[in-house]
């Protein structure tokens, strides 16, 4: 038996099955403690990018791809419980597992396009948040975008992994902003039900782009190496400090890690649902297809759906700005650590980790110097959306890759049916991104 067989047989010889060990009380207390990086993550998916991409989606087509919030919610949470699962089995983040399998030059390309859509994506969002904090306050959105910026940098360098974890959790609870919106607004919920299980593909141009940018939101890059990332923070912040410390993984954690992910996803897709609902019933109905800024899409909401949900549209912009750009800017920085072997992490010092942190700080002014340039908002946040709908299948390809190899695994690699369902989001991403250019 060789070594890789050893390890896993070790493994599974010390601990009892699951199904013997959790009686139904303990899987219901075990959903309750699972919330962890998988609730993080999928809160983070709705970044004001996320939030502007279904805005417009909504306001274009209205009800028509409601669906997608359905589809997607199994695919997202597939391709994030198979990242979680890479990081958890062999104690390394995704670029080191992708580092043993891609050639050097491509993964370093990878890795800087990923720092590339997300300085622009960080930009985008930090233009959101102000114009939002601007609406609220009166004060102009020049200082808070630098504020934003500052702040959130600094708490980045500063706080350790625990406490970011534990602020970026609550932060999600913002999220419940748009789904609140929705509800007030009243549908019709016979005529919602309708486009929300049977699917209108696209038609045009336009519409196969909008499908592209939702995908490319929902199952973005970035969440891809940030999922795997934080399983090794976890397993580092519970004393686990060396990678062989940190290989293999119980049965027990990927059962929690499991509930984890698809919480966090679920109620991603929630959101996703209501956003495009809330633009759709009052956007759309009224002819106002064309929203540019965040500012115009609240404005518009007020004497729509009323001054309430306006309002709450605004909050959840900061709020949820606030969660995603430490993941924007911590995703590129430990895809580029790992691939270039500096020293990383949100638990590590400034001093020893100073290439990682410069990474998040140069984020952050890059994103600053952009949005002092004549732009939209909510259009840069679509465009960044389309271009992480084109990238993602390409890395997906990869991770499929990594997922097929025993060695790197441990012969713990997710099921010949999560394989399959990753296979099809490759492809189904793929056939999205084509049917833009061929309509185009």
């Amino acid at each position: 038996m060789n070594e890789i067989d050893t390890k896993s047989q070790d493994i599974k010889s010390k601990k009892l099955s699951l199904n013997k060990v959790l009686t139904f009380p303990h899987k219901v207390k075990l959903f309750f403690e699972s919330t962890g990086p998988g609730v993080v993550t999928g809160a983070a998916d709705d970044d004001p990018s996320g939030i502007g991409t279904y805005t417009i989606a909504g306001a274009q087509l209205g009800t028509r791809l409601l669906w997608t919030a359905v589809l997607t919610w199994p695919l997202m949470a597939t391709v994030q419980m198979a990242c979680a699962r890479i990081g958890m089995v062999t104690g390394e983040g995704l670029a080191s597992a992708l580092e043993k399998k891609l050639p050097r030059p491509i993964l370093v390309f990878f890795c800087f396009a990923l720092f590339l859509a997300n300085t622009l994506n960080v930009g985008a969002d930090l233009s959101a948040m102000a114009d939002s904090a601007e609406m609220l306050s009166g004060v102009s959105s020049h200082i808070f975008l630098v504020a934003f910026g500052v702040l959130i940098s600094v708490a980045t360098v500063e706080l350790r992994y625990y406490h970011i974890a534990k602020v970026l959790k609550w932060l999600a609870l913002t999220l419940f902003a748009y789904i609140l919106t929705a509800f007030l607004i009243g549908p019709n919920w016979k005529d919602v039900l309708a486009d929300t299980f049977v699917p209108h593909w696209p038609t045009e141009s336009a519409e196969w782009g909008t499908l592209v940018a939702i995908l490319g939101t929902t199952i973005s890059p970035y969440l891809f190496f940030w999922q795997a990332s934080q399983e090794v923070e976890e397993e580092k912040a519970s004393g686990r400090d060396t990678v062989e410390k940190r290989q293999g993984a119980t049965p027990k954690e990927i059962l929690t890690r499991r509930y984890d992910v698809g919480v966090g996803t679920f109620f991603s897709n929630l959101v996703m649902y209501f956003v495009i609902l809330a633009a759709a019933l009052t956007l759309h109905k009224n002819g106002l297809t064309n929203i540019q800024t965040s500012k115009e899409a609240a404005a518009a909401l007020a004497p729509l759906a009323g001054k309430f949900a306006s309002l709450l549209y605004t909050v959840g912009i900061i709020g949820v700005g606030l969660l995603a750009i430490p993941t924007l800017t911590g995703s590129a920085a430990y895809a580029l650590a790992e691939t270039f072997g500096w020293d990383q992490g949100l638990d590590a010092k400034l001093r020893k980790a100073k290439a990682f942190y410069a990474v998040v700080i140069s984020s952050g002014v890059f994103a600053i110097i952009f949005d002092f340039i004549d732009f939209s908002p909510i259009r840069a946040l679509y465009w960044s959306a389309v271009i992480n709908g084109l990238l993602a299948p390409f890395l997906l390809l990869a991770i499929l890759w990594v997922l097929n190899d025993n060695k790197i695994m441990l012969n713990q690699s997710c099921s010949k049916y999560s394989k399959i369902l990753i296979a099809i989001t490759t492809a189904f991403m793929f056939a999205a991104a084509i049917g833009m250019f061929v309509y185009q």
